[in-house]
């Protein structure tokens, strides 16, 4: 498989994903990983996340923006990691973006709920894997 074979089928895998796994560096150094929804993206270049302001994983990227999102295909054995930086952002703007019907669940005040923002991840490359095969390539 040839890198733009890998991206394609990257692309494909990412949009096909519900969730993804965002890693993070917490404050041991140490990676951690979770589980989130795959809300949004722009191709594999930017992808985005809603989350809880007061959360563990925000206070990390607030201090440490380096950061991975792992897409995974259990049944077809096939993976994507893209590796790069996590923002986060509270502006009005970004969090509408994100906005969905049923947040008032978790966020009573709505979409200025203070505890509510977005993640913004921007990769500089990424791996696909599938059968056997590793292709690394850049994201320009």
């Amino acid at each position: 498989m040839n890198k733009e074979e890998a991206i394609k089928e990257g692309l494909k895998l990412a949009g096909e994903s519900r969730n993804a796994i965002v890693g993070s560096i917490g404050e041991d150094a140490y990676p951690n990983q979770k589980c989130m929804f795959n809300m949004e993206s722009e191709g594999l270049k930017t992808i985005w996340f809603g989350t809880n302001t007061s959360s563990k994983r925000v206070a990390q990227f607030r201090k440490n923006p380096k950061a991975s999102v792992y897409f995974v295909d259990f049944d077809g054995f096939r993976g994507l990691m893209l590796v790069g930086d996590m923002e986060v952002l509270e502006d009005l703007e970004s969090k509408k973006r994100l906005w969905r019907e049923g947040y008032e669940m978790y966020y009573p005040q709505g979409v200025t709920d203070p505890d509510y923002c977005v993640l913004r991840f921007t990769a500089k490359s990424g791996n696909f894997y599938h059968g056997l095969e590793n292709v690394s390539f850049e994201i320009e």
